[in-house]
């Protein structure tokens, strides 16, 4: 059995749904589950319903308003470091294993230098962020974060960590809903065009999470040859701007008929939009690692937000 920790999120509505589609047993909590109380977490295994079954421990719960971080710092640090030191801790103590979901958000956003070979075709000064570059974060919520993935290894060293960015999808609130809404209600919108990274739909991302688990022996002990735990990378294939992906939202919405509006899609500078963290301007990441482990194909992003958007327009 799969315990799913933060099941009402986007992601985690997204993994329940498939999980439930696939006939794996599970069982999901939310806000009821403190998982900053660790007698919480251990009275929830002790259940008898869930004694002696739970062989996997999903993490999708988080703290991920970013700028609201910066003044809420305890309660940030106690659902992103806290609570997932707690989660580590349960696991290795009932015997499940742990995926702990984190964020391109550990890193600065300055980039890895590329060398000779492996840059960005749009920034060849750079090349995507590896699984084993060293750690810079900005802001309290990059700092929680990467915190929590220390912690997380600390307590449980057999866990795996799956990094991502740009999550969107139906459940819960995101640059892609976001865009439609305004593309339908305005006659223009500015999107910052000095941020770089990958989209990411959180039906993709749910997949490979349940192939990491399968290819790891289920909801049950290792099995020879399966993916080593540590940290891994998973984001939709490829790079864009902010202001690309809005472009790519735009044309594919009017097609389908999901904005009925004429919108002109603006570039601006982040500047323009000043907050009270600075973004990321680069969070490529680096998949090959993810790829090579589960045999994955991983889909070019705008191939996912066409079904993506497919699938609203049929809702």
């Amino acid at each position: 059995m799969i315990w799913l920790i933060g099941c009402k999120g986007m992601l985690g509505t997204e993994l329940s749904m498939l999980l439930e589609k696939q006939g794996v047993p599970f069982t999901g909590t939310d806000r009821e589950i403190d998982i900053t109380d660790p007698a919480a977490l251990e009275a929830y295994t002790e259940r008898p319903e869930f004694r002696g079954r739970i062989g996997w421990i999903v993490n999708c719960a988080a703290y991920t308003a970013v700028d609201k971080a910066e003044g809420d710092v305890e309660a940030c640090r106690g659902l992103n470091t806290t609570g997932p030191a707690n989660i580590a801790r349960t696991a290795r103590k009932i015997g499940a294993r742990l995926i702990h979901i984190s964020t391109d958000y550990v890193f600065d956003g300055r980039g890895i230098p590329a060398g000779f070979s492996g840059g960005d075709p749009n920034f060849p000064a750079l090349r995507p962020y590896r699984e084993d570059d060293p750690t810079d974060p900005i802001g309290v919520y990059g700092l929680t974060k990467r915190d929590g993935e220390a912690a997380v290894l600390e307590h449980n060293g057999d866990s795996y960590i799956v990094r991502t960015a740009w999550l969107y999808g139906r459940h819960g609130n995101n640059f892609v809903h976001t865009m439609l809404r305004l593309m339908n209600e305005q006659g223009s919108v500015k999107v910052v065009d000095d941020q770089r990274g990958s989209p990411t739909w959180a039906a993709d991302l749910s997949q490979a999470l349940v192939s990491l688990i399968a290819a790891s022996g289920g909801a049950g002990a290792e099995v020879p040859g399966s993916p080593a735990p540590g940290v891994y990378h998973y984001t939709g294939e490829g790079a864009v701007t902010w202001f690309g992906f809005a472009r790519e939202i735009y044309a594919q919405g009017r097609r389908l008929g999901l904005i009925t509006k004429d919108c002109e899609v603006r570039p601006c500078t982040s500047a323009e939009y000043p907050a009270r963290v600075t973004r990321p301007a680069y969070s490529v990441l680096d998949k090959g690692k993810i790829k090579t482990a589960l045999g994955l194909s991983i889909p070019p992003w705008e191939e996912s937000l066409a079904r993506y958007l497919r699938a609203r327009g049929e809702v």
